[in-house]
């Protein structure tokens, strides 16, 4: 299949998968316990008050209409109205989306450059001891999880050794203050550079030992060029798709880091709503991080193919 035919039988799968999302947030969150006149009504609620508010707010309409009518607007990019506050989705969504952009867009332009450099060392250096320390390092540091790693080093360098602030506060302090940033950045790093750098790492093995890049060495080409013109494009074929599942992971690890330290991006923004069941607010988001799932997916399945046009890609 050539690569146009290729790109839209994937873009039109990907819209599918929106569709799908949008049906599946839309019931999911429709099934969260409470709801918006429930918690605004406060712990003493007076039934007559909560019903009247969920007249106001459209809660009282039949599921099948409140979803028709979100997914005709959310097609045209409107998500509606929080219920608990004058502001629209789009616009608490646009609020948000900076210090988890900065967040995720810092962790990306970092993990591609220390995975490659450490999965290309180790693969130079097969069965030594600088292959085993950092297939080892790797290895332990992948099993903890982003909210005790978080936690160990807010205690370690923020508590105890005062290097760097344990919080962030504000959107525009995180470039202001780019200290803040270090120890949010650090956390999101680590899971995907131990996992991307042991897949580079066994996909360069594998190509440096192949047919093709045995007959580029005795073509005589620079060991350089070798390794980065014939092995790395192969190695780094399943190390692209693992770049969009990591991308994916983001998407969690992001709220998970933004809430401990106390960042106000998207996180927080899904978090806050949910403790209002606050339903456009949560719908509009979870669309948006689906989308995005979907959309980066899409990326990493053509750059894959770019990188080895024989290879079958699975979609």
């Amino acid at each position: 299949m050539n690569l146009p035919r290729y790109v839209f039988r994937r873009a039109l799968l990907g819209v599918v998968q929106v569709f799908l999302a949008m049906v599946l947030v839309f019931l999911l969150t429709e099934a969260l316990p409470g709801d918006a006149a429930v918690t605004a009504a406060g712990d003493n609620p007076d039934p007559a008050i909560i019903e009247l508010m969920r007249e106001q707010l459209g809660l009282n309409a039949p599921w099948w209409h409140r979803l028709g009518e979100w997914m005709f607007g959310a097609v045209q990019g409107d998500f509606g109205r929080s219920l608990v506050g004058p502001r629209s989705v789009v616009d608490i969504i646009g609020s948000s989306v900076g210090p988890t952009l900065l967040l995720a867009m810092l962790t990306l332009a970092l993990v591609v450059p220390v995975s490659l450099g450490l999965g290309i060392l180790a693969a130079n250096r097969e069965g030594r001891l600088v292959d085993r320390v950092i297939t080892s390092t790797t290895l332990g540091l992948y099993s903890v999880p982003e909210f005790a790693m978080g936690i160990l080093l807010v205690t370690v360098f923020a508590v105890q050794l005062g290097w760097f602030p344990p919080t962030a506060v504000g959107g525009s302090a995180l470039l202001s203050r780019p200290e803040v940033l270090v120890l949010p950045v650090l956390v999101l790093l680590l899971r995907p550079i131990c996992s991307l750098s042991r897949l580079i790492r066994a996909g360069m093995i594998e190509a440096l030992h192949s047919g093709f890049v045995q007959q580029a060495r005795r073509c005589g080409l620079p060991p350089l060029r070798v390794q980065l013109a014939h092995a790395l494009p192969n190695a780094a074929v399943p190390a692209v798709q693992q770049l969009a599942r990591t991308t994916d992971w983001l998407i969690g690890g992001v709220i998970v880091v933004e809430a401990i330290f106390v960042i106000p991006g998207l996180g927080t923004t899904l978090i806050e709503a949910v403790s209002a069941r606050d339903l456009p607010v949560v719908q509009g988001l979870s669309l948006v991080l689906a989308s995005v799932t979907v959309l980066v997916n899409l990326a990493a399945d053509i750059v894959a193919r770019l990188l080895a046009p024989a290879a079958e890609v699975d979609g």
